[in-house]
């Protein structure tokens, strides 16, 4: 079994850092109507968290699976409802560019769902569902992040 640890403190007026081996991550702690826009909220840090767990096992599974590919991108969209307070579900869109064909991508994509850490973590308490998009890689156009 893996362990992990944290360490998160009020490094600032209404800022968070949490911090694990030399990574700090700073995030919103205020309590205003107003978001801190330079920052994060938990909400986001937790859709960031599955953006993450998703993007590191498209890295794993490409190599596992042989799937080459150039790039890849994620969007997540997650809502949150009031009453109780809980994200009641996640979306995301994940864009590879790749020549693979469409099956080779949709076995991926189980991979991610059935493998990946955050992912099932945060699908046994909401609705999580995504799509991949495949976009040809092409020499004269480059990505934007």
């Amino acid at each position: 079994m893996l362990e992990y640890t944290i360490t998160a403190a009020q490094a600032a007026r209404a800022v968070g850092a949490a911090n694990t081996r030399s990574a700090e991550v700073l995030f919103d702690i205020s309590a205003s109507a107003g978001p801190n826009e330079r920052l994060m909220n938990p909400a986001e840090l937790l859709l960031s968290a599955f953006a993450a767990c998703v993007l590191k096992n498209v890295e794993r599974y490409a190599g596992i699976l042989s799937f080459a590919y150039e790039r890849a991108e994620i969007v997540v969209r997650g809502a949150r409802q009031d009453a109780p307070p809980r994200m009641v579900s996640v979306n995301y869109t994940l864009t590879l560019w790749t020549d693979e064909p469409a099956h080779r991508a949709q076995l991926l994509q189980r991979n991610l769902e059935k493998y990946g850490t955050v992912y099932n973590t945060l699908a046994a308490s909401a609705q999580v569902d995504g799509e991949i998009r495949v976009i040809a890689p092409s020499v004269n156009t480059a990505p934007a992040l």
